[in-house]
């Protein structure tokens, strides 16, 4: 499929020096208090192992009272991806070799090498948001029916989705994503791999980096079971729980990112990605994460402004700003398929279905 060139697209470097002046110098400066919010969150899981090693000195009738730990810990997956991603974009300090350590401990719960992070997120989905050449995009409907794109039809929302499988998806589908472009840059690095949507290669180097920090990330994830004894409560209460409130949380965000917009051919922010309006605590929590048309535009900003950067879309772009509810965006995918039959257009894995894309509309094309 080709994704044909829209005249009326605006490119997210427009934007940006469009909207630059409107907007405050500190914005730009980097905020290391966000380490804080990190430090934080690690120390809550690592609080959280400490308790659970102990369960075993509990009453039976009273482990029912560590459940909110673990949805705690939960929350702090959430939040430990979240403020790597900003510290990751320069938003928070400039010191590589600092974020680079600290990007570890962040993203170690999540799996996810930093090298193969700023590779996947940092340079293939910005600059090819939601194209052909985006690992973050829906299939296609004429991609090869690999194992990849089957479970991700099995497990993402909508309109075709078992109830049953998308709860199991919630909980493991940020370590699909990961597994998938994990195993495509180690084992083949080749833009050929057809199992994840597109592949992407990184430099030898790279790919020695990624393998040396998934084994480090191997080592630490053992020596957290080794701690709780792998023994099933703890580990189910401690570990497994709170991980999978975690995934189910991050994809929450991420399913509602860019899988109901359109592709396209210029990195256009406004029209490849969506933004939620969430309650003013889970904004707090996740840095703003729901502002994610605000970050494409400004990647590197600190994660404060972005309500300066979606006041001045409701009020310069209104026509064109994908911004809903959290609610309806959800309610958006479990009534669409998911696979792109061109650039406007969902369907089915059977193609049967033709549905445009809910952002499509006269407004925007």
């Amino acid at each position: 499929m080709k994704v044909s060139t829209d005249q009326t697209l605006i490119h997210q470097k427009i934007y940006a020096k469009e909207l630059r002046s409107l907007i405050p110098p500190e914005a730009f400066i980097p905020d290391p208090s966000k380490l804080v919010i990190l430090f934080i969150n690690l120390t809550i899981l690592i609080l959280g192992w400490m308790i659970a090693a102990r369960l075993d000195c509990w009453s039976p009738s009273l482990l029912w009272l560590y459940l909110p730990l673990s949805i705690i810990m939960g929350n702090s997956v959430v939040a430990l991806l979240f403020s790597t991603h900003d510290l990751m974009h320069g938003s928070v300090i400039k010191n590589a070799r600092l974020i680079y350590i600290i990007s570890f401990l962040g993203l170690t719960m999540l799996w996810m090498p930093p090298t193969l992070w700023k590779a996947v997120h940092n340079r293939v989905h910005h600059n090819h948001t939601n194209d052909l050449g985006d690992p973050d995009r829906n299939y296609l409907y004429e991609q090869s029916s690999t194992w990849g794109k089957w479970i991700q039809d099995l497990f993402v929302p909508s309109s075709e989705v078992n109830p049953i499988w998308f709860t199991v998806g919630l909980t493991s589908a940020w370590g699909v994503h990961t597994f998938r472009n994990l195993t495509s840059v180690l084992f083949f690095n080749r833009e050929s791999v057809d199992y994840v949507p597109a592949a992407f290669t990184v430099s030898a180097k790279d790919r020695r980096a990624i393998a040396g920090e998934l084994l480090m990330m191997i080592i630490i994830h053992l020596s957290i079971l080794a701690y709780l004894g792998f023994e099933p409560l703890k580990l189910i209460l401690g570990y497994f729980l709170p991980i999978g409130i975690g995934y189910g949380g991050i994809i929450f965000y991420i399913y509602t990112n860019h899988l109901l917009c359109r592709m396209t051919s210029v990195n256009d922010p406004l029209i490849n990605s969506m933004s939620l309006r969430v309650y003013k605590i889970f904004d707090l929590l996740h840095l703003n994460f729901s502002h994610h048309t605000e970050h494409h535009i400004f990647p590197g900003m600190n994660s404060d402004y972005y309500f300066i950067v979606r006041d001045l879309l409701e009020t310069h772009y209104s026509e064109q700003f994908n911004l809903l509810d959290a609610g309806e965006a959800w309610n958006l995918l479990l009534q669409t398929p998911r696979h792109y039959k061109d650039e406007n257009t969902l369907t089915d894995w059977s193609g049967k279905k033709s549905v445009p894309c809910s952002t499509s509309d006269n407004s925007k094309s």
